[in-house]
């Protein structure tokens, strides 16, 4: 069992955890919560040894064998299999014993080292540093690749993968899906959910938590507060205490106004003296609630686009990748390249073949593993990159939003988040029909909580999450009507996730998002695009699924090679379907006869005509959406000149206005109830037809 008790810690005059107090029972798996900066890693590090309380004593068996994920970069030429296999301490130890009992030649000793070893599970443990791996998305031929060849998110994993190593008795994991993409999320949470020991884990992933911890521990102000459930169970929990915690301190102050009104009025006269003492007493023994703090709520939206061309984008044929280096540097091969429909000499494709199409208003989550093109598809598509081969057609008054998975790709290291905007501003002109005065600026950024000086400090000295922040808030001062978002919550907390995702699904335009964050998926996307490309080269295909299919599949295939069989087929929409208008039914021809279809065979029917109905009814779905908002405008205009006309405040000069006016509307909703009456009897008319 693990006891905190009244733990208080300082760093330096800021005090990070007062009077913390909690227990944790073996084999508990706890997620510990807490805005930026609340103390969740200084709470590790107390854990771990690395700070000591200055108050307070914390308790746990001193046998207990701690796993942890080392934040530092690993740089070292140990192949990928001997450097997890280093995690696993026990069996280090054994090895190191069974070396000296050799070196001593001493047979007794011997012999208790490979007792050791096999205690360790010496046997198998090569095989399960491997499972580790691949289960984290390593491929086969890497699995005794140098740990330096490994660029650093992948050295990252292989961090991540030392610490499972280890057969912990606790286990501390800090953010440990940021280095994941969705494949090697999955697979961590089931191994989670396997793991005999106590685990805590930092993480903003709902989904995550939710599915892997059972107590939640939330820190706020110095203290430590536990809840027996997962995150959403801790959040209902938490809403409930807090409305109590108001309504006891609502209750409070007007009783301390009460007895206050009591004193002060009958304080001066003898007759009343001793009861008005009495209360002065009673008043000075009660003990005072707090308010009610909270971290204040993030919210933003995307500014409505000037423009929705429809279709957004459409892709021919296109590949994806990377030019030679020559055609990066002068753009000319490459662009002959795309002109010609084959891609340049010397270049590098990763994703081959895309034709897809992209409509207004579409929301479409892009899946698939780490190194197989996602971001590579989504920077060609941003312009960051060229196609080496096809074409690509952007619709007229197309406007970009682009979020880089590394958000200094899009930002200078010596710039201020005021002068970001400042140049933005200046390039953009009077485009976006924004001011563009500094103190409108200032009053900008501060919606994304850049409040005063923190517009003059240097980029390169702003946090991971505040970067993010900063990007998001140039991509709405742009007003896309496309946004390109790469995982755009790597370094976002929870507030903030939720408020992209409230902002995304409010925004007119279309979507295009790639994360690992399953509940921004779930909430933002309808639609799912799989890509297959990487160095065997491959497509983009509809995935024909939601997000638990797309799961159930993951785990399928890894079982799949687990046990060395055939990897189960994707579940990918039969062809890319476009929209096109509706013709007239032909006369039905009789029935021909058809053989019987498998279960398989109709969902893969159903799901291709739902695929299709979606695809033929969007257009005229997100216009009657349109047309009810303009309704509702016009309904609050219309009422709105009723009701001065009506007051009779209206001076003589404005009725004849006043009454133009309501004509305009009423002419203006009339010629809009019938087009939605319209597109209304289109949208029946094709879900009445058969699929």
């Amino acid at each position: 069992m693990i006891t905190v008790r009244n733990v208080t810690l300082r760093r330096g005059s800021n005090v990070v955890l007062q009077g913390a107090t909690f227990t944790l029972n073996p084999g508990e798996k706890a997620g510990l919560v807490g805005h930026n900066g609340a103390g969740k890693s200084s709470l590790f590090a107390l854990l771990t040894g690395r700070l000591h309380a200055d108050q307070g004593d914390i308790d746990f068996p001193p046998r207990w064998q701690i796993g942890e994920v080392a934040q530092g970069m690993p740089e070292t030429d140990d192949g990928a299999t001997d450097f997890v296999l280093q995690g696993d301490l026990p069996l280090m130890r054994a090895q190191q014993q069974l070396a000296a009992a050799v070196a001593a030649d001493d047979g007794h000793a011997i012999a208790e080292a490979h007792v050791a070893l096999d205690e360790a599970g010496a046997f198998d443990a090569k095989a399960r540093a491997q499972a580790l791996l691949l289960g984290l998305g390593f491929q086969a031929a890497q699995l005794d690749a140098p740990v330096n060849s490994f660029s650093g998110g992948w050295r990252m994993r292989l961090q991540l993968a030392r610490a499972l190593m280890c057969p912990a008795d606790l286990l501390l994991l800090d953010e440990p899906t940021n280095h994941l993409d969705l494949d090697a999320l999955v697979w961590l949470e089931n191994w989670l959910q396997r793991f005999a020991g106590t685990l805590v884990v930092i993480s903003h992933d709902r989904e995550f938590l939710d599915a892997v911890t059972k107590v939640t521990l939330h820190v706020d102000q110095g203290a430590v507060t536990r809840y027996a459930g997962n995150y959403t169970a801790f959040e209902l929990m938490r809403a409930e205490r807090l409305a109590q915690a108001a309504s006891a301190y609502t209750r409070q102050q007007e009783r301390i106004a009460h007895l206050q009104r009591f004193i002060d009025r009958f304080k001066a006269k003898a007759t009343k003296a001793r009861q008005a003492q009495s209360r002065v007493k009673a008043l000075a023994r009660m003990e005072k609630l707090a308010p009610v703090l909270t971290a204040s709520d993030f919210a933003f939206e995307f500014r409505e686009p000037q423009s929705l061309p429809n279709p957004m984008l459409v892709l021919k044929d296109v590949s994806c990748g990377y030019p030679p280096p020559a055609a990066a540097e002068g753009g000319d091969a490459a662009a002959d390249a795309g002109a010609s429909g084959s891609a340049a000499a010397g270049s590098t494709v990763i994703v081959r073949h895309v034709a897809r199409t992209v409509l207004a208003g579409q929301r479409i989550g892009i899946l698939g593993a780490n190194g197989q093109g996602k971001s590579t598809l989504v920077k060609t598509i941003a312009r960051v990159l060229p196609a080496l081969s096809g074409t690509v057609t952007e619709g007229k008054g197309l406007a970009i939003g682009y979020f880089a998975q590394q958000e200094m790709d899009l930002l200078h290291a010596d710039d201020t988040p005021l002068q970001r905007m400042t140049r933005l501003a200046r390039d953009l002109g009077a485009a976006t029909g924004q001011d563009t005065r500094e103190q409108a600026l200032r009053n900008f950024l501060g919606q994304f909580r850049f409040d005063g000086e923190m517009v003059q400090r240097a980029v390169g000295t702003l946090s991971g999450g505040e970067r993010a922040r900063l990007v998001l808030a140039t991509i709405v001062w742009q007003r896309p009507n496309l946004l390109l978002l790469d995982e755009p919550t790597n370094h976002l907390d929870l507030t903030t996730r939720e408020a992209l995702s409230i902002a995304l699904n409010e925004f007119e335009g279309t979507v295009l998002l790639v994360s690992h964050d399953r509940a921004l998926l779930r909430e933002v996307c309808d639609e799912f695009w799989l890509v297959r490309g990487g160095a065997q080269g491959g497509g983009v295909e509809p995935f024909d699924g939601d997000l638990d299919d797309y799961q159930r599949w993951l785990l399928e295939r890894s079982r799949a090679a687990v046990r060395g069989v055939a990897a189960p087929p994707r579940p990918v929409a039969a062809a890319a379907l476009v929209p096109k208008a509706p013709t007239r039914p032909a006369p039905a021809a009789a029935p021909v006869p058809q053989p019987a279809n498998s279960p398989r065979d109709d969902r893969k029917t159903k799901a291709a005509a739902r695929q299709r109905l979606a695809d033929t009814t969007r257009p005229w779905r997100h216009e009657i959406a349109q047309i009810d908002k303009r309704l509702s405008a016009l309904a609050a205009e219309r009422a709105d000149a009723e009701a001065a006309l009506a007051g009779g405040s209206v001076a003589p000069a404005e009725i004849a206005d006043l009454a133009r006016r309501l004509n305009h509307v009423a002419a203006e909703t009339s010629v809009l109830e019938e087009r939605w009456l319209e597109l209304q009897a289109l949208v029946e008319s094709a879900q009445g037809q058969p699929g």
